[in-house]
């Protein structure tokens, strides 16, 4: 009797063991629910995906087949049937209206894998959940990288899935710097991977102008282009008059297209943003009449122009803005949006709306004018009545218009989508108001923000760290969750000079943001999030792709004792990280002290440094902060 009871112990620990290692393997975004067997299918020499005659089932089929074989080098066939043999993976669209739209259902049996869905959106995310439950070498995009050994094993599983909001989306800024259109196709093959399904595109700012539009054919000859510097943008020296402008580039109509067209093969929408009336200059260097100020206007190189008073309103000390009260604007923005909605199948284009500096309207007579003869109260009311001809000229395109929140400022015009970036209220008071919409505040999803702390991450002006992107919830208490569409991730690039460094400012916090948007609320856990995040760094390491292990550095808090003495207090996003510290200028390893409870700072120390370990072995990176600077941060 004892013997049994043990075997039945220890198969339970084993089981228990198993479901553990397996279930570090689950996909982000969390499924709604998995369960695991206890066999296991493995990949075979000779793979068959079968498809049906659905054409759309094919082209994700052709892509799977590549990665397999380049991963493999197994051989893959395609095959339109519908039965299901050794070793088969199976796509079956079916009319079972309990899977909802872009859901799935994935079996992973011990001897084939069918991918079920009322839609091939469906079919592809089940593909993308199916590839991270196998071995990471799976990324491996190169042919000669791939292996023919015959671990290519997964559980076997059945996922039930689909997503909570069906906006799902990432904003790419290539106006401050620019992005070559495969370098944009890379960054659209990775937001897939984790069920992202809009690629909201910032194609228009101060620092150049992006999109051909061909009827005005200065926007990108002139506005696309400006001084090539580097260092700390928004810190530059002024250009001189004559200094070439050899930075930028723009996509032709041809290209937008094409990466159109890529987006859609991976199911995601691209919403292009042309952001007026403010962030103007660059079409205002190619045409300086579209100005309340008309003169002799500069691409923006990355020299201050405006100034963001502490609690006040921002000013520009150069116009960067379009003028609400000439007519020869509206002209330009109905070419514009003409040729715009021909290239975006997507139903919503972008208008911006945010940050305009108004200080130069205040002062034009033709803004007076216009106040005078409209009967507009203020300056809010000036800009409402710049984007109420905008959604008209957007409407009449057949499309939808969707701004920033300060298209709320002085009336929101009907029928419009608000994404609300300045925290969640602009949020709220459009959803109070009936509008439709889309959560992207800053102190949550703004992933320019440094990821660490200041003394190792790039400077910018905040940070936000990984568990608090973690802890983002789209939709506020007392809102109505019909007009919460979803949220979204943005990515300024200010300071962000190539597509490594995007890489890096983006991972691991989007996997946070496309968990709180695809899986169910109730459903998060951080520790068991992150089990998925560090999975998916060997993910990410197999593909090529960069990306922050800051979630492994120590969170810095400083305070005084009794008014003098300095006490650092240490702590970390990830359990079971050893925080090895010195105060005597030597490089700290796994034999220094261990940090235990704050410490006070000696009188005469010059820094205090700093690493993780975990296992004895460093995972995060060798911080060294000044005492100086520990003194700034207690102010």
């Amino acid at each position: 009797m004892k013997k049994i009871i043990f075997s039945i112990a220890a198969l339970f620990i084993l089981f228990i063991t198993y479901s553990q290692s397996v279930f570090t393997g689950l996909p982000i975004p969390k499924p709604v629910s998995a369960v695991h067997g206890i066999g296991r299918f493995l990949l075979p020499h000779e793979i068959t995906i079968i498809t049906g005659k659905n054409t759309e089932l094919k082209k994700i089929a052709n892509r799977l087949a590549i990665q397999f074989r380049n991963a493999t080098n197994y051989k893959v066939t395609i095959k339109e049937g519908t039965a299901t043999s050794t070793g088969t993976i199976v796509f079956l669209l079916t009319a079972d209206k309990k899977i909802p739209a872009e859901g799935y259902r994935l079996q992973v049996k011990q001897t084939s894998i069918t991918i079920t869905a009322s839609e091939p959106s469906g079919i592809f995310y089940g593909v993308q959940s199916l590839l991270q439950l196998f071995p990471p070498q799976i990324e491996y995009t190169l042919g000669s990288n791939g292996s023919n050994s015959n671990d290519w094993t997964i559980s076997t599983t059945t996922i039930e899935d689909y997503p909570r909001f069906a906006w799902r989306g990432l904003m790419l800024d290539v106006s401050r710097h620019f992005f070559t259109k495969k370098e944009v196709e890379d960054y659209i093959d990775e937001m897939s991977k984790y069920k992202f399904n809009i690629l909201h595109w910032h194609l228009t700012d101060d620092q150049g102008w992006r999109i051909e539009i061909k009827s005005l054919p200065k926007l990108t000859s002139v506005g696309a282009w400006r001084v090539d510097k580097t260092g700390t943008f928004g810190t530059f020296s002024t250009p001189a008059p004559d200094e070439p402008r050899t930075y930028g580039g723009y996509y032709t109509q041809e290209d937008i297209k094409e990466v159109v067209q890529y987006a859609k093969d991976r199911y995601i929408n691209i919403i292009p943003e042309i952001d007026i009336p403010g962030h103007s200059l660059a079409a205002i260097a190619a045409y300086p009449e579209l100005s309340c100020t008309p003169g002799n206007y500069q691409v923006n190189s990355g020299e201050q122009f405006m100034v963001w008073p502490s609690g006040g309103h921002f000013y520009g000390l150069i116009d960067n803005t379009l003028c609400p009260a000439n007519e020869k604007v509206y002209d330009f923005l109905d070419k514009v949006f003409t040729e715009v909605a021909q290239l975006f199948p997507f139903d919503y284009i972008h208008m911006g709306g945010d940050e305009t500096a108004r200080n130069f309207w205040e002062k034009t007579d033709a803004i007076k004018s216009l106040m005078q003869k409209e009967n507009l109260q203020n300056l809010d009311e000036v800009q409402s009545y710049f984007v109420k001809r905008v959604q008209a000229i957007i409407n009449s395109k057949k499309k939808k218009m969707i701004g920033w929140d300060e298209i709320l400022e002085g009336g929101l015009v009907p029928n419009a989508t608000v994404m609300s970036w300045r925290g969640m209220k602009g949020g709220i008071a459009a959803a109070k108001q009936g509008h439709e919409v889309i959560m992207s505040p800053t102190d949550f999803v703004y992933l320019d923000y440094m990821q660490g702390d200041p003394s190792i991450e790039p400077p910018v002006y905040a940070s936000l760290r990984l568990k608090k992107v973690y802890d983002f919830e789209p939709v506020p208490d007392s809102t109505n969750p019909a007009l919460i569409k979803g949220g979204q991730a943005n990515v300024w690039t200010e300071q962000m000079y190539n597509t490594r460094h995007l890489q890096y400012m983006t991972w691991p916090r989007a996997f946070a943001v496309a968990e709180v948007l695809w899986s169910p609320r109730t459903s998060r856990n951080w520790d068991d999030f992150i089990q998925r995040v560090e999975f998916n760094f060997n993910r990410l390491d197999m593909a090529n792709v960069k990306y922050s292990r800051s979630l492994y550095d120590p969170i810095v808090s400083v305070t005084k004792k009794d008014s003098v003495q300095l006490v650092v207090t240490l702590n970390t996003e990830v359990k079971d990280l050893a925080i090895h510290y010195s105060f005597d200028n030597s490089f700290p390893d796994q034999f220094y002290p261990v940090y235990t409870t704050p410490l006070l700072v000696p009188k005469d120390a010059a820094t205090i440094k700093m690493i993780t370990y975990r296992n004895d072995q460093p995972i995060g990176r060798m911080m060294v902060i000044p005492v100086a600077e520990l003194k700034r941060r207690v102010k």
